[in-house]
C-alpha cells in the first residue's frame, strides 16, 4: 500500500470536490473531515465516502453551493438549515454562533437539519471541546435496526458522540460510536473484501444471527447492549428527527446511492459550559486517575493519536486522484 500524507489527502479530497461542483468554501470543509478521519485511520468516514461526495454532487443528491441559513429563535438554541448541503460546511457557518451562544448562557443547543450525512459525529463534538466546551452530538441516518425482538428496520446506526475539553485546549475524553454493536461501514466494507461478520453483529430477513454481510445488509443491524443499545438509539433518533427538521430514519434512502432524494438528515448537538461548575476540572482529573490505576487503561480518546501520514489502498488512492480530475475520467477510465 502507498504511504500517504495527510496534507495529500486533504488536497487531492478538495481538488476532487471542487472538480465535481462544490464551492470552494464548501470542497475545503468537507476535505478537512475526510482528512482529519485519515489520521485517525477511520477510513470509514474518511476517503471510502470520497466517491459519493463526488457522484451525489453531480447528481444533486447534494447541493454544491448551499448558504445554510442560521437563526436563533430562543437564547440558547442555534437552528441551521443545511439546504440540503454537506453538514460540514453547515456545521462551519453555524460554530462561532453555538459558541456565542454557549458563551453567554451557559449551555446552548445546535440543530442542523436538511443537510447530508456527516459520516464522522465525533469530528464536531472535537471542534466544540477543543475550544474548551462539553459537547455531546447526536444523528440519525437511514434504516438498518430492527426492534429487539423484531425483524422490520425502523432506525438507522444513530451515532452518539460526547468530547470533553482538558482545559489546556486538547482533549480529556472523547467516544463516537453507533448505537449497534457495529457500524454499518463495518458490514460494506466486508462485503466488498468478500469477508465474513462475526456472529453478534446482525441478524438476515429472517431475524437469524448472520456471518453473511450480503444477508445482513438484507436484513439489520443488532443494538449494541439489545434493549439499552435500542433506547440510546431512539434517543438520537427523537433528538435528530424531532428537533432539526430533518427527517426519521425510516425515510432516508441509502445513503450511498448516487441518485434519489436528498439524505434530509439532521445533527443535534449540547454544548455545555464546563466553568457552569468550579468542580468540573478536579472531578475530570479524579476520574482519570481512577480509571488509569490499572496497567494499560484510559478514558476512552485520552491520548488520541494523530497520523501525519497513513498507508492507503492503492485501488482506494487511485480512486481518490481520478475524481480529482474531474467527473468524465471516472468514466472514461
Amino acid at each position: 500500500m502507498p504511504t500517504i500524507t495527510i496534507s495529500e489527502v486533504h488536497e487531492v479530497c478538495k481538488t476532487a470536490l471542487e472538480k465535481h461542483g462544490a464551492l470552494p468554501w464548501i470542497a475545503e470543509s468537507v476535505a478537512l473531515a475526510v482528512a482529519k478521519n485519515e489520521s485517525r485511520q477511520n477510513r470509514i468516514c474518511g476517503l471510502y465516502y470520497l466517491q459519493s461526495y463526488c457522484e451525489q454532487l453531480v447528481s444533486g443528491r447534494v447541493s454544491k453551493d448551499a448558504e445554510p441559513v442560521i437563526t436563533t429563535p430562543k437564547p440558547g438554541v442555534v437552528q441551521v438549515d443545511a439546504k440540503f448541503g454537506f453538514a460540514q460546511s453547515a456545521f462551519v457557518r453555524a460554530f462561532p454562533t453555538v459558541m456565542d451562544a454557549a458563551k453567554d448562557n451557559g449551555i446552548a443547543a445546535l440543530a442542523i437539519g436538511h443537510s447530508h450525512t456527516c459520516t464522522s459525529l465525533g469530528y464536531f463534538t472535537e471542534q466544540i471541546a477543543r475550544r474548551g466546551f462539553i459537547a455531546i452530538g447526536f444523528t440519525n441516518s437511514s434504516p438498518i435496526v430492527a426492534p429487539p425482538g423484531g425483524k422490520i428496520r425502523t432506525i438507522g446506526t444513530n451515532p452518539v458522540a460526547f468530547s470533553v475539553p482538558d482545559g489546556d485546549g486538547g482533549i480529556a475524553m472523547q467516544f463516537d460510536q453507533s448505537t449497534t454493536v457495529v457500524a454499518l461501514g463495518k458490514i460494506t466494507m466486508a462485503k466488498e473484501a468478500g469477508e465474513s461478520i462475526p456472529e453478534g453483529w446482525a441478524l438476515d430477513e429472517d431475524g437469524n444471527p448472520t456471518t453473511d454481510p450480503h444477508k445482513a445488509l438484507a436484513g439489520s443491524l443488532v443494538s449494541a447492549g439489545g434493549y439499552k443499545g435500542w433506547g440510546f438509539g431512539l434517543m438520537a433518533e427523537l433528538l435528530t428527527a424531532g428537533l432539526t427538521g430533518g427527517i426519521a430514519s425510516q425515510f432516508v434512502k441509502p445513503l450511498k446511492a448516487t441518485n434519489g432524494d436528498p439524505h434530509d438528515l439532521g445533527q443535534y448537538f449540547l454544548v455545555i459550559d464546563p466553568a457552569n461548575s468550579e468542580y468540573f476540572y478536579e472531578r475530570c482529573q479524579q476520574v482519570a486517575d481512577l480509571v488509569s490505576q490499572d496497567e494499560g487503561t484510559r478514558l476512552p480518546g485520552q491520548y488520541i493519536n494523530e497520523l501525519t501520514e497513513v498507508d492507503v489502498p492503492e485501488s482506494l488512492w487511485n480512486l481518490a486522484i481520478t475524481l480529482s480530475e474531474g467527473p468524465s475520467s471516472l468514466t472514461s477510465k
